[in-house]
């Protein structure tokens, strides 16, 4: 059965979108307030909501503590690392070489982004990853209402894989389950005749959700993209250009 319609909310979270978080993106705060608007005003037109928590240990890939240099210094935020980088021994991973050189040559196999390094963003248990306060309470006030419940999904726990996108991993590891394509959630978005799609940020994590669902024809025709519940990391701007331009001219890639 066809349900009405579904929010799908990215990493609505205080370090993309609070001014003191570790990677704030700029504009996420009004793009925050708007979607808290939407959820109040326009709830007629979904039943569900489904949001992501990203959520990392301080050791990740993504993080400087994982990596460092010939002189046992970590990389500055928004560093690049190449595979070159680790043949050459200009970044080692602390857990060693072979592992993160398979990890990014799948990255740069599968067409992802370059692997950047990111300020500690989103440690677990912190007030980093917490979902924003403007948020939660415009869900928990429409839970009160309308007697409907929303539902968090957790990704990027496991250290060794950036997870940008909800449905799964940017590189799926082999028996870890938690970077694999999520099952359940993709049978629960066919569920939907429309999905309105919001949160941070535009450049990546949504981007790349949107990415994930162009393999799914029908789930992609179905959604709805939110632009003003949504900004760009800054320096990022047009990084996703081609990944909206596919979904607005129907370049799906069915699997």
């Amino acid at each position: 059965m066809i349900n009405n319609g579904l929010l799908l909310i990215i990493d609505a979270q205080y370090d993309f979108c609070d001014k003191s978080g570790s990677l704030y993106v700029p504009g996420a705060e009004e793009d925050m307030t708007r979607l808290a608007s939407f959820i109040k005003n326009d709830g007629k037109k979904f039943r569900d909501v489904v949001l992501s928590q990203d959520t990392h240990q301080v050791i990740d890939i993504s993080h400087p503590a994982f990596w460092v240099n010939k002189n046992g210094e970590n990389p500055a935020p928004f560093t690049q690392i190449s595979v070159e980088d680790v043949e050459n021994g200009v970044w080692t991973s602390i857990f060693g070489k072979d592992r993160v050189l398979t990890y990014l040559q799948k990255l740069d196999n599968q067409g992802e982004y370059p692997h950047v390094i990111w300020p500690e963003h989103c440690i677990e248990g912190s007030k980093g990853a917490a979902i924003v306060d403007v948020v939660i309470e415009a869900l928990k006030d429409r839970e009160r209402r309308h007697h409907q419940h929303y539902q968090i999904i957790q990704k990027g726990k496991n250290p060794f894989a950036e997870h940008f996108g909800i449905m799964q991993a940017n590189v799926e590891l082999e028996d870890k389950p938690d970077t694999q394509l999520n099952m359940p959630l993709l049978d629960l978005l066919l569920n939907y005749e429309t999905i309105y799609l919001a949160g941070e940020a535009q450049s990546h994590c949504v981007a790349c959700t949107v990415k994930q669902l162009l393999r799914f024809p029908g789930i992609a025709k179905r959604l709805i993209i939110l632009k003003n519940c949504m900004s760009p990391v800054p320096g990022f701007e047009h990084l996703a250009d081609e990944i909206y331009g596919k979904l607005k001219s129907g370049q799906f890639a069915e699997v």
